[in-house]
């Protein structure tokens, strides 16, 4: 029967070249995608013999295939290298963002062999006799899904497969990245300065990313050379925490807020349009740019970027052990450390947000068996840095017990995920008091830092009271639900005093962040503080909110105080950080629910005031002064006791005061009050 057009077109390709194996046998052979020896011969265990002329017409015809490595920039004479005046580092027209040269976005036509190529090499890798050097992390999953062939052979679950196609850019792309301006690094002077601000302020809390490599292009004026996307992703973290010469004399901004919402910019460009295709970068950058927060984004950046984040870890098998079964000798100890890093990272944003923004949890540590990060996971890069003025120039001399404090605060994201599927989940189980005594005796035994240890530096000091007030907001968090509920298992008997004693514990707690932020005021370390401390805060605000609607007038004006120290203290950060703006307007209406004297803070703040670092708590004021409009000789004073139309009113807006005082998340309260009412 003649071949129609159609059948024609949809037999399959033959490859010219077989091995004598496959010839005698006429089954397909992989020579051409796998080489010698083929799959065929590689299962039945026998030689994989071609012969020589095919094999020499094979090698005349066969397409030089470019190394899939990252191209090297030409030496800069400017810029980052430091060698001009210039005050820009113009990146070469082929700048370090995706790789080499490769397909395009569009791809190309449908070819089976480069798909059959993808599906050995898979294999072969995962035989441990890979073709070529891998350089993609891969997991196999599961054994549900179709690599489940490879678990039947006990083969790894994590190994290293070849890039096998790389993305290039279009000319459109390109151009739009150029007036985007992401191909223009600042001077070497400013990069020094966002490089020193990220490893002193942001690597102790998130180390994401790779020390030694970073620093040691830095140091041989190889930055340009860096991953773009990635770059950017610091600066933009960095930003907070530089001084304002930075923003206003060398790059022309107005705020901090200005610079922040540019870089941002600049690395979100890179994101959608830069052609990464490294997952692990893609990950790293995702983390960092889970710190964006923005009214025009429904301040819900934090929880997309971070979603993102948590799914490249699972795709990339960061959450399992790769070393479960036996030791897996294609993962470095240093990309070991590295990825556990990451996934720990993700799985505190994962527990503080979950909090903070009222959301489920996106990871279940059922799921999982990465075990828990050591302090060595942390210092792994720092021994490889082989300058070791290079180290000491930019990172603090005390890293080792900032390594002990970010080991500290993974440990209470930890129980923190306990309290939140036991007390918050949507769907759950009454708690039995059991469950309860079990929780209260893990956040019990937790060692906290010692604030008083001798020899501290400043940051060490500023860390230290960074874990305590993580562990004052977990236990708030804990205890708050039982001061109406109690567990199954309690005496009836013995429900008021015991429910008497969880307020007690949950007041102390929230005086005890005040204490702590008192310290940080006097002992000027409040420019220190991060986007992901303001939320630490409402905890404790909710706390002292809750005790003004109950107290009698004298302790109402005590927690008022308390309460007003709070309003203050994100009034100076509000400054650097958006959220500290929401929660402040929102418990200043709170407020003047039940105190409808109340009027300190409403005057909007002078938005141009600058800050010197951070949040500009260098020139901080004293908790028990404003800087909105009333001197130490005119305090303020509140009216606490309440006329009878005044308790009316009070009556007909509680539930404003009862929504702010009983979420979890502040954020569920704009889910559940209308927006008239902020």
């Amino acid at each position: 029967m003649p071949s129609t057009p159609s059948t024609t077109s949809a037999r399959r390709h033959q490859s010219g070249v077989a091995c004598q194996a496959c010839r005698r046998r006429k089954v397909r052979c992989s020579f051409s995608v796998t080489g010698v020896p083929c799959t065929a011969c590689t299962q039945d265990q026998v030689e994989c013999l071609v012969n020589t002329k095919q094999l020499n017409r094979f090698q005349r015809n066969r397409t030089p295939v470019t190394p899939s490595l990252r191209p090297i920039a030409p030496a800069q004479t400017h810029g980052v290298n430091g060698s001009s005046s210039s005050n820009k580092n113009d990146l070469p027209s082929e700048p370090n963002v995706a790789g080499n040269t490769a397909t395009p976005l569009s791809g190309g036509p449908h070819n089976i062999e480069a798909e059959e190529r993808n599906g050995v090499e898979i294999a072969t890798a995962a035989l441990g006799q890979p073709q070529n050097v891998g350089e993609v992390p891969f997991y196999t999953g599961k054994g549900t899904g179709p690599t489940s062939a490879l678990n039947i052979c006990s083969l790894p679950r994590h190994f290293f497969i070849p890039v096998t196609n790389r993305v290039s850019l279009s000319d459109e792309d390109r151009n739009y990245l150029q007036i985007k301006g992401v191909f223009t690094l600042p001077s070497k002077a400013v990069c020094d300065s966002f490089l020193r601000a990220y490893f002193y302020h942001v690597h102790p809390v998130m180390p994401v990313i790779d020390v030694n490599l970073l620093l040691n292009m830095h140091h041989s004026g190889r930055l340009q050379e860096y991953n773009l996307l990635l770059l950017w992703s610091i600066f933009f973290v960095a930003v907070n925490f530089v001084p304002a010469n930075v923003y206003e004399q060398e790059e022309g901004c107005n705020s901090r807020r200005e610079m922040k919402a540019m870089f941002y910019s600049r690395a979100k460009c890179m994101y959608d349009n830069g052609a990464e295709t490294d997952k692990i970068v893609l990950l790293q950058s995702s983390l960092l740019l889970g710190f964006w927060y923005s009214e025009l984004d429904e301040h819900m950046q934090p929880w997309y970027w971070t979603g993102i984040a948590i799914d490249l870890c699972q795709m990339l098998g960061l959450h399992r052990d790769p070393h479960s079964s036996k030791a897996n000798s294609s993962i470095t100890p240093q990309q070991w450390c590295l990825w556990r890093r990451l996934w720990w990272s993700c799985f505190f944003r994962d527990r503080w947000l979950g909090l903070t923004l009222g959301r489920p949890l996106r990871i279940n540590l059922n799921d999982c068996d990465t075990p828990m990060p050591v302090v060595a996971d942390m210092l792994s890069d720092m021994d490889r840095i082989p300058d070791s003025a290079a180290a000491a120039a930019y990172l603090p001399n005390d890293f080792p017990r900032l390594a002990q404090y970010w080991v500290k605060l993974i440990e209470l994201s930890k129980v923190l995920g306990t309290v939140i599927t036991m007390n918050y989940q949507a769907v759950r189980p009454r708690p039995s008091l059991q469950q309860f005594e079990t929780v209260e005796q893990d956040i019990l035994r937790f060692q906290l830092p010692d604030l008083y240890e001798a020899g501290l530096s400043r940051w060490a000091g500023f860390y230290a009271y960074h874990v305590h007030l993580h562990y004052q907001a977990l236990a708030i968090t804990f205890y708050r639900p039982y001061e109406r509920d109690t567990p199954e298992g309690l005496d009836p008997n013995e429900e008021e005093d015991w429910r008497h004693r969880v307020r007690s514990k949950a007041d102390a707690a929230a005086s005890r962040t005040n204490y702590i932020l008192d310290a940080l005021v006097q002992g000027k370390l409040l420019e220190y503080v991060g986007p992901m401390t303001p939320p630490l805060l409402i905890p404790a605000m909710q706390t002292h909110l809750l005790h003004c609607k109950r107290a009698d007038p004298l302790s109402k004006r005590l927690r008022l105080n308390k309460l007003d120290m709070c309003i203050l203290i994100l009034e100076e950060l509000q400054k650097t950080y958006t959220a500290a703006s929401i929660y402040r307007v929102l418990f200043i209406k709170a407020i003047q629910q039940i105190f409808p004297g109340y009027s300190k803070g409403i005057e909007p703040l002078h938005q141009n005031a600058p800050a010197a670092s951070g949040a500009g708590a260098s020139n901080a004021t004293d908790p028990t002064s404003s800087t909105t409009g009333s001197s130490a000789e005119d305090p303020i004073t509140y009216d606490v006791s309440l006329s009878d139309d005044q308790e009316a009113d009070a009556a007909a807006t509680d539930s404003f005061v009862h929504a702010l005082t009983d979420e979890a998340s502040i954020f569920n309260l704009l889910g559940n009050m209308g927006s008239d009412m902020i």
